[in-house]
């Protein structure tokens, strides 16, 4: 089986100051996916490796970029799927955490639940050994919390002007032909302090299947929790679409329905992948068969043969 990597770095306006570190970020992530499925990795330690690589740039939403809640607290949420058993972990408003997807896949292989909460996640994390990061607040994000406006009006601005971040997340297939996805985010700015969106409630911000695919989706949590974009999407995958006509068709229908704009990352169990998205940007790259596809803007696919 030929492997696929396929990773975001979240649907939104993106300025033209970040456009650089923005596409720099997902090219480096997905060449950490595939550089594990290269030397026989699975796909779920590719989605988790490239999804660290994401967490740990703080250029994106999630670990040390992170965006901060109504009280200037940041609060992370994650999750990641093995499509070969389904098993699933998630973790929502955890604190202090760098690489909140790590500690989903461990809530994932070390406990009986799908998903921790705040509180105990956090004494969980504590009770296998990870470490509590206290820098996940940039410059940055402090400086333009102090600026910005309420909720309602930050959401609209968020996915529409150059005041917000986005929903980090990856999608592999690896040789043994099993699908893995993995989601992260900090959510958005000045949300109510215990907020929960899509990225880390299965079927919605991720879902991976090997009978069909894998999805990791960004974009407005409430209108991609409204019509769980993750599962839509593989569902009409399983009524014969193909990954990008799925994935534009899903997005379309949330546009239509709840007035929700994102994007989505796909790969089926068969190699097909996709990359779309309904907001002004998405940064997003993939590997496949040695060759890099990469994007910023819509129908932008720029192409490198890797050496």
């Amino acid at each position: 089986m030929k492997t696929v990597i396929v990773v975001h770095g979240g649907a939104w306006a993106i300025p033209d100051m970040l456009a650089e570190a923005s596409m720099a970020g997902v090219k480096n992530a997905a060449w950490a996916g595939d550089a594990v499925l290269k030397n026989g990795g699975s796909a779920i330690d590719a989605v988790e490796k490239a999804v660290r690589s994401l967490e740990d740039d703080p250029s994106f939403d999630a670990g040390h970029g992170a965006v901060l809640n109504i009280d200037g607290e940041v609060e992370l949420d994650s999750i990641i799927m093995d499509g070969e058993t389904l098993a699933t972990g998630a973790v929502a408003s955890v604190r202090n955490i760098a690489n909140p997807v790590s500690l989903a896949r461990a809530v994932m292989e070390k406990t009986d639940h799908v998903m921790l909460t705040d509180r105990g996640a956090s004494m969980f994390a504590e009770r296998i050994g990870i470490p509590i990061a206290d820098d996940l607040v940039t410059e940055l994000e402090r400086k333009d919390w102090e600026q910005s406006s309420s909720f309602p009006v930050g959401v609209e601005k968020f996915f529409n002007t150059q005041w917000g971040h986005d929903t980090v997340g990856a999608v592999a297939l690896d040789s043994l032909g099993n699908v893995a996805c993995a989601t992260s985010t900090g959510g958005i700015r000045n949300k109510m302090v215990g907020r929960v969106g899509d990225s880390p409630i299965i079927g919605s911000g991720g879902y991976a299947d090997n009978r069909s695919g894998a999805v990791s989706c960004t974009g407005h949590g409430e209108s991609i929790l409204k019509v769980t974009l993750a599962r839509l999407i593989l569902f009409h995958m399983e009524q014969g679409k193909s990954a990008t006509a799925a994935a534009e068709a899903s997005l379309q229908y949330m546009g239509e329905r709840v007035k929700g704009c994102g994007g989505a990352i796909v790969v089926s169990s068969t190699g097909d992948w996709a990359a779309s998205f309904t907001t002004p940007c998405m940064a997003w790259a993939s590997i496949k068969e040695d060759v890099l596809h990469c994007g910023l803007n819509p129908k932008e696919d720029f192409t490198e043969r890797l050496k």
